[in-house]
């Protein structure tokens, strides 16, 4: 889990949609925060991969935006939005693995070779017959 300092986040209630009935209208559940990800101090390479994967979350200022409001009381939509937050963080912190090239055998080219004129070969006797005449 990611160690967020507690400068960077800024937080919000408001009424939000969702389950609670006629309570919605009424009490500020919905947590909205807000998170300034140049006070992460994120390497430069995983601060591009967090812009990737925040999408539409990603403010021009440069800030993270996320909305929890898929529970009825504040403090679990707090929590909810810190954690979606941290797992955020921890994917753009893991480095995504080199790929490796490899090119196919001398063997693996023949039979790809063999098999595209065995149906070529298939094909060919699918024509119109011809009379002989």
């Amino acid at each position: 889990m990611a160690d967020i300092p507690e400068s960077a986040i800024t937080e919000r209630f408001l009424a939000g949609s969702g389950p609670g009935g006629q309570n919605v209208n009424k009490v500020a559940t919905a947590c909205q925060l807000r998170v300034n990800v140049y006070a992460l101090g994120l390497p430069p390479d995983a601060y591009r991969r967090l812009k990737q994967l925040a999408g539409s979350k990603w403010t021009a200022d440069g800030e993270l935006l996320i909305l929890a409001r898929r529970f009825r009381t504040q403090e679990a939509n707090r929590a909810d939005a810190r954690q979606r937050l941290s797992d955020l963080i921890d994917a753009a912190l893991v480095r995504p693995e080199r790929r490796i090239k490899t090119k196919p055998s001398k063997a693996a080219k023949a039979r790809r070779v063999d098999g595209k004129k065995a149906r070529s070969a298939i094909k060919a006797g699918r024509g119109r017959v011809r009379s002989v005449d």
